[in-house]
């Protein structure tokens, strides 16, 4: 292959993560020229609802999946957190790359901690999972609809409409805008999405020329971590209406996955700790989701309609 062309959202962000990715299979291959192909997603054009309620995670996904079927471009750089837990038939996970920090930032002008915002205040999130958290551990805060590029949602901050926003620590320490984080909140605060502060990248399944390439950017161990949170989201029908955390760590051999199904005004939650080989991550997942259910999960959601 001559040329490799990467399909990537606009975003500041997201245009750092896929320059990243040609960075780094530019040095593997130094006779391949790789192209960004910048495209416009409907999750970032519809800014004004939750997105849970205009579609959830794929329509950051769609677009550049479209580009890859349509032969606009060969691969897609995705934060692995947006990335539905079942692929459309057709495509594939080239390569999991090494994982930054997964947790959550507490960002704010004035305080320095959840623990320190008086009863009221208003709290800016897009994700229910964090919303839920926040709910089940401070009740008497306001956990309020936060959308936008990271950039957006930090001046939404400083013009004074939150008194706090959560974002994840990855994409800030990414912008170099690490200086904005107040304090990190702990997995056991906050437990991280699937796939969190992971990058992936997806290309046509039939596309061996190109897995061939870009495989040798894969991280074994967070691979091995992402999929089996991915396994538990697949098997609780992985959608983002549901407020979900999974999160796991390599040890020796071992992963240890902590996963979560939380009702979103935080009032019941499910929560459960299982280890299993790293060999076999989804089974691992599906564990842990079985697990959930025997623990209430399945009435959060069934209550989630």
């Amino acid at each position: 292959m001559s040329r490799l062309r990467i399909a990537t959202r606009r975003s500041r962000l997201a245009l750092w993560q896929a320059e990243h990715v040609r960075a780094r299979l530019q040095a593997l291959h130094a006779r391949v020229a790789v192209e960004l192909l910048p495209l416009s997603t409907r999750g970032d054009e519809l800014l004004e609802e939750r997105l849970d309620k205009v579609g959830g995670k794929g329509l950051f996904v769609k677009e550049l999946e479209q580009a890859l079927s349509d032969g606009r471009a060969e691969l897609a750089v995705h934060s692995m957190k947006d990335v539905p837990a079942e692929l459309p038939p057709g495509f594939a996970l080239a390569a999991i790359l090494e994982r930054e920090d997964a947790r959550d930032a507490f960002v704010s002008n004035r305080f320095g901690t959840l623990a320190e915002l008086p009863r009221g205040g208003r709290v800016g999130t897009s994700s229910l999972r964090r919303a839920a958290q926040v709910a089940a551990r401070h009740p008497g805060l306001l956990a309020l609809t936060l959308r936008g590029n990271v950039e957006t949602r930090l001046a939404k901050l400083d013009r004074g409409e939150y008194d706090a926003i959560l974002l994840a620590a990855a994409g800030l320490k990414r912008l170099g805008l690490a200086a904005r984080i107040r304090s990190l909140l702990t997995p056991e605060e906050s437990l991280p999405a699937p796939g969190q502060a992971a990058l992936g990248i997806e290309c046509l399944a039939d596309r061996a020329d190109v897995r061939t390439l870009v495989g040798q950017l894969q991280h074994d161990a967070t691979a091995a971590c992402v999929r089996a949170e991915r396994a538990v989201s697949r098997a609780l029908g992985g959608s983002c209406t549901i407020p979900l955390g999974a999160y796991a760590v390599l040890a020796g051999e071992q992963l240890r996955l902590t996963a979560l199904v939380a009702a979103p005004d935080g009032k019941r939650a499910a929560r459960v700790e299982c280890a299993g080989p790293a060999a076999d991550p989804e089974s691992l997942g599906a564990k842990a989701a079985a697990e959930l259910r025997a623990r209430g999960a399945e009435a959060i959601l069934a209550s989630l309609g």
